[in-house]
């Protein structure tokens, strides 16, 4: 089972305040651990909204959203990406986790969509499509 693992911004991760050595460091080693485990498939940060965008859909109209976004309990400051047997083992990588912020902090777990979850409706073609995708993508890393 795959799960992303969702570190929800902070004011401090909205105004471009980087982390401290110490939490780098720390995060570091957290992150060797589920390399070792062979949990980790891919963890990044994520820069503040102000630097990104939203487009919003209406029907066949796009609209552009340049950040930064208000909400900050709903952004998000950065991932993991987790091979784990359940989410009973998710949340307790999780819980090992070091704090991302200061003071409190929030870290999201989702489930991963795998093809047997679509059923009937992901048709061979588009199995075999996608399994292309996959193994495209796999290349250029």
């Amino acid at each position: 089972m795959r799960f992303m693992i969702i570190v929800k911004a902070s004011k401090d991760s909205e105004t471009g305040v980087m982390p401290s050595e110490q939490l780098l460091s720390e995060m570091g080693r957290f992150n060797e651990e589920l390399a070792k485990a062979g949990v980790l498939l891919a963890a990044e940060g994520l820069q503040p909204s102000s630097k990104g965008a939203r487009v919003r859909f209406s029907g066949n109209k796009r609209t552009v959203i340049d950040g930064p976004f208000t909400e900050t309990k709903e952004l998000i400051a950065g991932f993991w990406l987790w091979q784990v047997k359940s989410k009973e083992e998710a949340i307790e990588w999780v819980k090992r986790c070091p704090n991302p912020h200061k003071g409190e902090s929030e870290i999201e777990i989702r489930q991963v969509f795998e093809a047997e979850d679509f059923g009937a409706e992901f048709t061979p073609e588009l199995r075999e499509q996608e399994e292309r995708l996959r193994a495209q993508a796999a290349k250029k890393r």
